[in-house]
């Protein structure tokens, strides 16, 4: 009978979710991070319709999402669905993630050029988008991410850097000597004189959300597939970009602030296109047409 009482109280409310959104920020998760696994939860509220949670509806939840959305996707959702339910004791509600094998390539399909890059930061100034040109130039050429962005002030670009805050850890953030000169004279002309340099009219910071849909707008005129074009794509263009430079995996990591260098290998993967042209290039094949080579 205790154990069904229990499970009566085990319905997902807004006020639940704000309460667990308010302890992941004492433990000083990141804002993205926050706002990622509230809207997840409220999506999964939303699911629920106020019925009893159980595993049952957890793994009916992940069915629903695997139909529709790529695992990584999935996966994102279920770690916001299983912290809430460690958060409340509902460890019994909790499921597996979708195992997912690792590919040593990229999609090609969402691997954005410096050409594409150029185009969409072109499309912005010919819609006298200033701002939102100079945000994408920023995010591209520091590696920044766009939740950091609040970090890139009047004060940093005097310096020449940012003191980025993230995820409990703190890094320098260098900014281009033509990027500062280009956001100081961008900043003189909006009246701003400290603080955040993209901000709103209201001297609000941006909304990552306006900034994904400003961006996407910019497509056509650009002549680039959307699905290319969202903000962090513009730092695995910057990653790409380093990496063909400096060849240094150790050094990557530290300028985008990851813990594990892994993780910067997925920054540095290359599509398969690329790979192959690369096999080719090897000239390992003996003979030509249709005989069979003696190097198979």
């Amino acid at each position: 009978m205790r154990r069904l009482e229990e499970k009566k109280w085990r319905i997902v409310t807004e006020e639940s979710i704000r309460k667990y959104c308010e302890w992941l920020s004492n433990c000083e998760k990141s804002e993205g991070t926050i706002e990622k696994y509230r809207y997840y939860l409220l999506q999964f509220r939303n699911y629920t319709r106020e019925r009893n949670v159980d595993q049952g509806i957890v793994l009916m939840w992940k069915h629903y999402l695997r139909s529709r959305f790529a695992p990584v996707t999935v996966n994102g959702a279920l770690s916001a669905i299983n912290g809430y339910f460690k958060f409340y004791r509902w460890e019994d509600c909790g499921v597996r993630f979708i195992k997912i094998g690792v590919s040593p390539f990229c999609q090609e399909s969402r691997e954005l050029s410096k050409e594409e890059y150029q185009r969409l930061v072109e499309a912005a100034i010919n819609r006298g988008n200033e701002r939102l040109s100079l945000l994408i130039q920023t995010i591209c050429s520091s590696g920044i991410r766009i939740s950091e962005l609040v970090y890139v002030t009047v004060e940093a670009v005097q310096k020449g850097k940012a003191e980025v805050d993230c995820k409990g850890r703190v890094r320098t953030v260098l900014l281009t000597k033509q990027l500062c000169v280009m956001l100081l004279e961008y900043a003189k002309r909006r009246g701003i004189t400290e603080g955040t340099i993209f901000i709103t009219r209201n001297g609000n910071a941006l909304d990552r959300s306006n900034i994904w849909r400003e961006m996407k707008a910019l497509g056509a005129e650009a002549g680039v597939e959307k699905d290319k074009i969202f903000p962090h794509n513009l730092r695995h263009l910057f990653a790409k970009t380093y990496y063909a430079a400096e060849k240094d995996i150790s050094k990557l990591a530290d300028i985008l602030g990851h813990s594990d260098v892994n993780t910067t290998r997925i920054y540095t993967r290359e599509s398969g296109n690329r790979h192959r042209m690369q096999l080719e290039n090897l000239g390992l094949l003996v003979t030509a047409y249709n005989r069979i080579s003696i190097l198979l």
